[in-house]
């Protein structure tokens, strides 16, 4: 039966008395007046009441007819709040002049504001004024000139995974001669940033790989909190390696090598290309040769994450070292490749994942199947990724002149992360401040793992508003020449004060 016609209010009946027509009428007037009134509101209140309960009698009998959820809070249980984006909103809730943010994993200046790199800037103009510029979808690899650099940048140009053009950017089909003398090539997909290459790498590995049950991937002690549940998510169990020594504040070289001798053989090992998060711990050059002679003797599997690359030390060749040494090598790999820190492109998800072959007769039509088979993985996810990001990237990257801005741009914000580190230890140093402090200046990148205590950390939270993740872990991209003053002090004063 359909309800009954809403019911329309007398506009009078809805309208109060005007003070005017008050004041006019004598006082027996206005007594009848507002008798008369209170009558029509009442009569107004008992039918609009009336309404409301035959309106939620009807309501009631239509949700009673649909069927229960599936998805109730029993079943579905509230996730944990990430630890890091819950540190930055509490720093923004806190109304302190003086509170420090060191937790937000971002570039900043010396005022402690976001810096748009100046050849990001001439790129994004010479993108406005392009004529041809449409918001077309890219295709499922990606932007062609912007994977192609990209191979280039974090491998060399020179380097045996694509010179001679054996490189594949696209997803590719068999057409080659089964006699051609390309033995390795390079897939790249353009990706959703670093996060979505390791994701996509993941993935990869847990669809494909033929060991079973699949390998395990060890990650290092620590490591970025988002490798863990990349890799869970997808189906693949983690392990740990040891990587940060409390006692030095630098690598366990030898309880890293003797646990990736003692995992299982043909492992997928997660390493850190440069600028160690959370540590700032690299390995050296003589390091990463005793790393993959492990890798190499054990049959493991590397996958490099590169975040920093250039942001690290400022020189790109530099921090590229490590992954340009095992393909050298003839490791098969995989690297997952960040934009978001060395461009400063952090929302517009700039980045790549690639897989190279190992040198041999099949590599070639090897790789051509893993590239088509990361396309179909990469258009169930995302169809096709973002274009903006990845056109900025490419200008600079493929365009000399810009190409040397951008190196410019990352000395100067590494610089600056370098001078921050110099003036943090000759601060604590000229203290006197408990404990030793060279590692400061020892580790690299945005972040130091200070060996704050989480106690210490608690307490330059509540009493200095200073704001860091509760492994003592900092962003040395948060202090600056207004702030480090003040940071020092802090840091000092609740050494000492939890130092008995």
């Amino acid at each position: 039966m359909p309800p009954p016609p809403h019911r329309q209010l007398h506009p009078q009946a809805q309208q109060p008395p005007h003070r005017s027509a008050v004041h006019a009428h004598s006082q027996g007037s206005t007594a009848a007046t507002t008798t008369s009134s209170s009558s029509s509101s009442s009569s107004c209140s008992s039918s609009h009441s009336a309404s409301q309960t035959r309106l939620s009698q009807i309501s009631s009998h239509i949700m009673g007819s649909t069927s229960p959820s599936v998805f109730t809070a029993a079943h579905v249980a509230q996730a944990p709040e990430d630890p890091l984006f819950g540190l930055m909103r509490a720093y923004r809730q806190d109304p302190s002049d003086k509170k420090i943010d060191l937790g937000i994993g971002a570039y900043r200046d010396d005022n402690a504001k976001p810096w748009i790199l100046p050849v990001v800037k001439k790129a994004e103009e010479i993108l406005r004024n392009d004529p041809n510029l449409n918001h077309e979808y890219l295709p499922i690899s990606g932007l062609a000139e912007f994977t192609s650099a990209a191979q280039k940048l974090i491998f060399g140009a020179d380097s045996p995974a694509i010179k001679e053009k054996r490189v594949c950017c696209r997803p590719a089909f068999p057409s080659a001669s089964p006699h051609s003398p390309v033995h390795r090539q390079v897939s790249t997909l353009q990706t959703i940033s670093g996060t979505g290459a390791v994701h996509l790498g993941a993935l990869f590995l847990a669809k494909f790989h033929p060991a079973q049950p699949r390998p395990t991937v060890y990650l290092s002690n620590p490591t970025w909190a988002n490798h863990n549940q990349i890799f869970t998510n997808v189906g693949l169990s983690i392990a740990t390696y040891p990587y940060f020594s409390a006692k030095t504040k630098g690598l366990d070289i030898d309880g890293m090598l003797g646990a990736l001798r003692a995992a299982p053989e043909g492992s997928v090992v997660l390493l850190h290309a440069c600028a160690h998060n959370p540590t700032g711990v690299d390995p050296t050059q003589e390091q990463w040769k005793q790393i993959a002679a492990v890798i190499r003797e054990r049959h493991h599997f590397p996958f490099f994450d590169c975040a920093y690359q250039g942001f690290a030390s400022g020189d790109l060749a530099r921090d590229a070292w490590a992954i340009r040494y095992f393909v050298e090598q003839g490791f098969e790999l995989c690297v997952a490749q960040s934009f978001a820190k060395n461009f400063g492109l952090y929302g517009e998800r700039a980045g790549a994942f690639h897989f190279v072959s190992a040198p041999g007769a099949d590599a070639t039509t090897a790789n051509q199947h893993v590239a088509s088979q990361l396309a179909v993985l990469q258009r169930s996810e995302i169809s096709n990724p973002p274009a903006y990001g990845a056109r900025i990237a490419s200008l600079v990257l493929n365009d000399p002149k810009l190409f040397a801005e951008w190196e410019e741009d990352l000395r100067t914000m590494s610089g600056r992360i370098i001078e921050m580190r110099k003036g943090l230890r000759q601060r604590l140093e000229a203290k006197g401040t408990p404990g030793t402090w060279d590692h400061v200046t020892s580790q690299i990148g945005m972040f130091s793992f200070t060996g704050l205590t989480e106690n210490q950390v608690k307490i330059l939270r509540e009493k200095w508003h200073i704001y860091m993740t509760k492994n003592g872990r900092i962003s040395m991209a948060g202090l600056n020449s207004h702030n480090i003053d003040y940071f020092a002090e802090a840091v000092d004063s609740v050494v000492r004060e939890t130092t008995a």
